[in-house]
């Protein structure tokens, strides 16, 4: 947290010591009502989801329009909202902070940008120039050394250690699944770390017990449900009886409802 700024609601979800933030991350404005009717305060939006829905490529810069009304559509519900901007959808540091602007008009509370392994430095000037803007938009920088790069030890505290400096407010390691290489980077940061779960990493209560503050499924609810889609398809045509959790008509009409509130869903 910065020391001149009081902690938003969003922000102390990630001070809870032995209680990381678990984050869905939803795609619609039926899947973030879903899972904020099952308790989750917060809800996230996964940038895999919202490309693939308009048939663009993930990672690539397409989708800030998308996102953005995605934002629009979800900002103002009663629960608080995370956007995965990927790296803000732009090299130019002001038109990122123009688009944390929107977000925050929009009534996220929090956003996530990616530096997708380009210099620590021009992400470091995208947070500094975001948090300058937006100071109650909490800024959960990414990095993506394990993601996508070859998970070295020291370049990966090397940018968490830039980006901090520059003032985000969490950091975010997606494919760090070692306990001993996360332990280590919760002793060396002052910032909450997040990691992605993994089923084959540490499960949430063994990453609380690592010091993580916040755990991120990603695009796994929406893969899980485009894979279901398909299995129930298939077994439609195979004669048999889909199985899981189907929910009826009703409930998902009553999720549709904007502003709809306490709808159960079960």
């Amino acid at each position: 947290m910065t020391a001149e700024h009081a902690p938003t609601p969003f922000a102390a979800l990630h001070h809870r010591p032995g209680e990381p933030l678990l984050l869905p991350n939803a795609w619609d404005h039926v899947s973030a009502a879903a899972l904020a009717a099952r308790g989750f305060p917060a809800i996230g939006t996964t940038s895999l989801a919202v490309a693939a829905a308009d048939g663009l490529p993930d990672g690539e810069g397409a989708t800030r329009e998308q996102t953005l009304r995605l934002a629009l559509t979800l900002g103002a519900e009663p629960y608080l909202l995370s956007v995965d901007a990927e790296d803000g959808f732009s090299r130019d540091p002001d038109d990122v902070a123009e688009l944390a602007r929107a977000l925050w008009a929009a009534g996220a509370a929090g956003v996530n940008l990616e530096d997708a392994l380009g210099p620590a430095d021009r992400h470091a000037a995208k947070i500094a120039v975001v948090k300058a803007a937006v100071p109650g938009l909490f800024v959960n920088a990414r990095t993506d050394t394990y993601w996508s790069g070859d998970g070295d030890e020291r370049e990966t505290l090397r940018r968490l250690e830039a980006y901090q400096q520059a003032g985000a407010d969490g950091v975010f390691v997606p494919g760090l699944t070692d306990p001993g290489r996360i332990a280590a980077l919760v002793r060396h940061l002052d910032l909450p770390l997040n990691v992605l779960w993994s089923p084959a990493g540490p499960t949430v209560a063994e990453l609380a017990g690592l010091g993580v503050r916040r755990v991120s499924v990603g695009s796994l609810l929406y893969r899980r449900a485009l894979g279901a889609a398909v299995e129930t398809m298939a077994a439609v045509a195979g004669g048999r009886t889909p199985e899981g959790a189907t929910p009826s008509y009703g409930e998902v009409r009553a999720l549709s409802r904007r502003h709809s509130g306490a709808d159960d869903f079960s």
